[in-house]
């Protein structure tokens, strides 16, 4: 009997041990709320009520009041309409104040029956009439004052260049309830998502011209970020922001050349090119602001908007007062811890959650510690399925294998765990791996990764409790991103791999203090992770009678490039962030870019240098990618053309 008890207990370890580990969706799962027949939340604004309904504003001009949001059957009462496409909503003593177009307004109800009966214009501002002129907030000051972003127009003639044809454009404003306007900060592109952290603004921008990669930026009052269209305006309106366009340019090529036909030629990525970058404008002046992280391109989303934190005391699972940040682009959530060196923000982001309906474009925690995710594609695209949605994410009480903190050393990273890890594996050096990398600061849409490096790791540390890790790297660099890799390294329970191995860290500073001795590093390294051997020359093939050259019939033909095949590269190359084999994601499927006809050698070429006027129909460009090696987009370029 005890023979057969044991036999069983071995039989369910093995199965223990050969489960898949848990994924995001086993911790934090997806409720769609039922939204009543005839109502379209294109949600621009979210915001919870002092006595638990919520309130949503869309960018079709409509706020609704929600009333018991968490349950099986909320009520929808529409509270306010006629707005013009408001892209943020805040609840203050009573009243509604959401950012429209071009005003900020102030929502009463005064006679109780649960409508606005009262529209004050607390401040309006100029507006040119661009479709691209969005107005982004409102954020509420420590001192009852309200934040507000303007998003660049663009150009007539040069349509890929961002312009500030109004005095507010590309820049974060303040407006204080008696209608006073006050300038903020300058130099940003499409700023969507304000944030309020521990009474400090911060705010997150989209990759675009002079913008390489998305981002979250500390915003003080004074510091321009780096895109140069809102400078035209700093002297005129008694600006905080000391940087001229003058002295911009002389630092920054515009690139602003005709062509021979006398029209402006569009600036393209330059591979081979002696480039410039953001930080190296700040070390010339102070006022400019680098990212307190940055979220590198197709992978930590590709079209930045909320920002929030955890305030739910650990409702909402192990990441209480860490910042969540959804993207509109690829419908999904991102995970931040912040941290300060030297007086400067700076930290780690991760990927959270995938999968929602829509773009995410704004989020808000619930009394009970779900969050709520308003969503959007407005036309700009998304990965969801949906033009629009209201959804809810509801964590399980089950605690995900996870990195939870990763902060700077003076020698590389200390890395915190939710649970314990399994110390073979945390020990081998081959479980990890380390690089960095940053972008271009050019007037091109986007940038690809530049300068990357792989970093040696020298030796890492395990605490008694397994909980932290000292991983020590040569080659830190100041303000670049550094990519930290986990792949092999398991929970000590369970074996589980984490549910998200793979951190990105903006190093804006590297903080002093004592480096960890040698003698107390772990240098073993398994090698499992040794490059692969190049392949043996195949044999050569010869005629039937074995005398001459090989025949047609014995000739080896490749095999068909087929998704499977191909997917590893997608992956790597973050592909699949914009596009699917056969729908229509933020940039069109293989299927159709297949359908065009371009030989192997043109969708190699596209892939370095987009060309978005082809596709009129997409209002997302693609970035440059000669990142890509040839070979690989070669073999993408296969894949795509046998979809034809």
């Amino acid at each position: 009997m005890k023979v057969k008890i044991l036999g069983f207990l071995l039989m369910m370890s093995c199965v223990a041990w050969a489960q898949e580990s848990p994924k995001e969706e086993d911790y934090y799962k997806i409720v769609t709320l039922p939204v009543p027949e005839g109502i379209l939340l294109e949600v621009g604004g979210i915001t919870m009520m002092p006595n638990g309904s919520m309130a949503l504003a869309t960018r079709r001009g409509d706020i609704w009041v929600v009333e018991n949001p968490s349950s099986r059957n909320p009520y929808f009462r529409k509270f306010a309409s006629g707005l013009h496409e408001v892209l943020g909503l805040v609840y203050k003593d009573g009243s509604f104040y959401c950012a429209q177009r071009g005003e900020l307004t102030k929502l009463t109800d005064k006679n109780g029956d649960g409508k606005a009966d009262s529209y004050e214009t607390i401040h309006a501002w100029e507006v040119s009439g661009h479709y691209h002129e969005y107005s982004f907030g409102p954020k509420i000051a420590p001192d009852g004052g309200f934040f507000v972003s303007g998003n660049v127009a663009f150009g007539d003639e040069e349509w890929w260049r961002g312009e500030a044809r109004a005095k507010t454009r590309g820049s974060v404003f303040k407006i204080y309830e008696d209608g006073r306007y006050e300038p903020w900060a300058a130099g940003m592109r499409s700023p969507a998502g304000l944030g309020m952290i521990d009474g400090e603004l911060f705010y997150s921008d989209n990759q675009g011209d002079w913008m390489g990669s998305g981002g979250i930026w500390h915003v003080r009052k004074g510091v321009f970020v780096g895109h140069p269209a809102s400078l035209q305006w700093a002297a005129s309106q008694n600006s905080p922001v000391k940087l001229t366009e003058e002295q911009f340019f002389a630092e920054r090529d515009n690139r602003k050349v005709r062509g021979a036909n006398g029209y402006y030629i569009k600036p393209e990525n330059v591979v081979e090119e002696k480039f410039k970058m953001l930080y190296e404008l700040k070390e010339k002046y102070p006022m400019v602001q680098t990212p307190v992280v940055w979220l590198p391109h197709g992978i930590l989303g590709i079209s930045n908007s909320e920002i929030i934190r955890d305030e739910t005391n650990g409702d909402f699972g192990p990441f209480a007062g860490q910042v969540f940040i959804g993207d509109q682009g690829q419908s999904k959530i991102m995970r931040v811890f912040m941290e300060k060196v030297n007086g400067e923000f700076q930290g780690a982001a991760w990927d959270f959650r995938g999968g929602f309906q829509s773009g995410v474009m704004r989020m808000t925690f619930s009394p009970d510690g779900s969050m709520f995710v308003g969503e959007t594609n407005r036309g700009w695209g998304s990965a969801g399925d949906a033009n629009q949605g209201l959804q809810r994410l509801v964590w399980n009480g089950k605690v995900p294998f996870e990195m939870l903190t990763c902060k700077a050393m003076p020698d590389g990273f200390e890395i915190n765990f939710t649970m314990p890890v399994d110390r073979k594996s945390a020990e081998d050096l081959a479980s990890i791996a380390a690089s960095s990398f940053l972008y271009k600061h050019h007037p091109v849409y986007g940038s690809p990764p530049v300068n990357k490096q792989d970093l040696k790791i020298k030796g890492v540390k395990l605490s008694e409790d397994g909980k932290t890790l000292r991983v020590v790297l040569d080659g830190l660099r100041p303000y670049y991103i550094h990519e930290l890799n986990l792949e092999g390294i398991r929970s000590a329970a369970n074996s589980w791999s984490l549910v998200h191995p793979t951190v990105y860290y903006t190093l804006n500073a590297i903080p002093a203090g004592n480096k960890i001795a040698a003698s107390e590093l772990k240098t073993f390294n398994s090698g499992k992770t040794k490059a692969t051997t190049p392949s043996k020359p195949a044999k050569e093939l010869v005629s039937p009678d074995g005398k001459g050259k090989p025949t047609a019939t014995t000739t080896a033909k490749p095999a068909a490039v087929t998704f499977a095949t191909v997917k590893p590269l997608l992956q790597k190359h973050t592909c699949l962030a914009c596009h699917s084999e056969d729908k229509k994601v933020v940039g069109p499927a293989f299927k159709e870019i297949a359908k065009r006809k371009y030989t192997n050698e043109k969708i190699v070429q596209l892939i370095y240098n987009p060309k978005p006027e082809n596709w009129p129909d997409f209002a997302t460009p693609m970035a440059p990618m000669p990142q890509v090696p040839k070979k690989d987009a070669l073999t993408i370029a296969s894949y795509i053309n046998s979809l034809k």
